[in-house]
């Protein structure tokens, strides 16, 4: 009696892991998108690791919940995963003043953005990429 079940966006070999809500500018967290964008996950993981950026440790719990969706979810092999896309999108900007010279304000800008992450099953090109 109720509604159609809404088909799945993603095809059968993807999974994906959004992050909302993260507590950095897009243009930093899109620094760390590019870095990861294309690569296999334990590479990916690996420059995520011993990246220096504050967000990395965000991007990487992502990269893993994605990883994880991809094994428990949709049976996919952990082994031949690649991060197929990694975008950023703006989230909300919370704005505060801080008093300045001559009783102004100066307006201060703190943003949030998300994080998207799809991973995709590869065969063959994955292990021409490993050699």
């Amino acid at each position: 009696m109720g509604k159609e079940k809404t088909p799945r966006a993603l095809k059968d070999n993807e999974a994906k892991c959004v992050a909302r809500m993260l507590r950095v500018s897009p243009q930093k967290l899109n620094l760390l998108a590019q870095l990861i964008r294309g690569k296999r996950v334990e590479t990916a993981l690996a420059d995520l690791e011993f990246s220096r950026k504050r967000s990395a440790v965000e991007v990487k719990k992502a990269l893993e919940s994605a990883i994880a969706n991809a094994e428990n979810n949709h049976s996919l092999d952990v082994d031949d995963l690649v991060v197929a896309e990694a975008h950023v999108g703006k989230a909300l900007v919370m704005k505060r003043f801080s008093p300045r010279a001559r009783g102004r304000a100066g307006r201060i800008e703190k943003p949030f953005s998300n994080l998207t992450i799809v991973v995709r099953e590869v065969q063959a090109p994955a292990e021409a990429a490993k050699a």
